[in-house]
């Protein structure tokens, strides 16, 4: 009965402690110039936003390879990825796992996407998902709309894997149906 205190308290400072860890992040407004990044992928070759100027990107950070929630939701963007093209938009994700990590991520599952290797949580940082806690550290499943001209157009900071894709098509769809209507 005594420990139950100490639980409790130590519970309540790992809540604050995850708390402040948010704040600490980048917080990224929809509208702002989405923040450059170079990282290495799966393939062995280094991407970067400028590489995806003049398409709509979705770019997706996920906790850890081959975890339940990151495999649903990277298999639902590799059935999807065709019906996303056809919206002009290119698929990228990340994480803090190492590309090797990555590699045997998309083979087992066949993505055909770039997994980008964040080893640092850097990137993650600049977009407001790294989860960091001592030396416990990972992306947060938060995901990114960007526009052709490189703005965020929507930030997901919620993310169900099961019902993503399917809110990123139709916003998608709002955005430039938006776009074609103000012309």
């Amino acid at each position: 009965m005594r420990a139950l205190p100490w639980m409790l308290a130590a519970l309540a400072l790992l809540g604050l402690l995850y708390w402040l860890g948010g704040l600490r992040n980048g917080r990224v407004q929809a509208g702002e110039p989405a923040p450059g990044f170079s990282l290495p992928g799966q393939d062995g070759r280094m991407h970067a936003l400028a590489d995806y100027r003049g398409h709509w990107l979705v770019l997706y950070f996920y906790p850890r390879d081959d975890t339940p929630g990151c495999t649903r939701e990277a298999c639902a963007f590799r059935d999807g990825l065709a019906e996303l093209g056809a919206l002009g938009a290119r698929v990228v994700g990340v994480s803090l796992d190492d590309p090797v990590s990555h590699r045997a991520f998309a083979e087992r599952h066949g993505l055909p996407f770039p997994l980008l290797a964040d080893g640092r949580g850097e990137v993650a940082a600049r977009y407001g998902a790294l989860w960091a806690l001592g030396p416990l550290r990972f992306a947060r499943r938060h995901s990114f709309l960007v526009d052709p001209q490189g703005r965020l157009r929507r930030i997901y900071r919620r993310v169900d894997p099961d019902r993503h894709f399917r809110q990123l098509v139709e916003d998608l769809r709002t955005l430039q149906r938006g776009e074609r209507n103000s012309t």
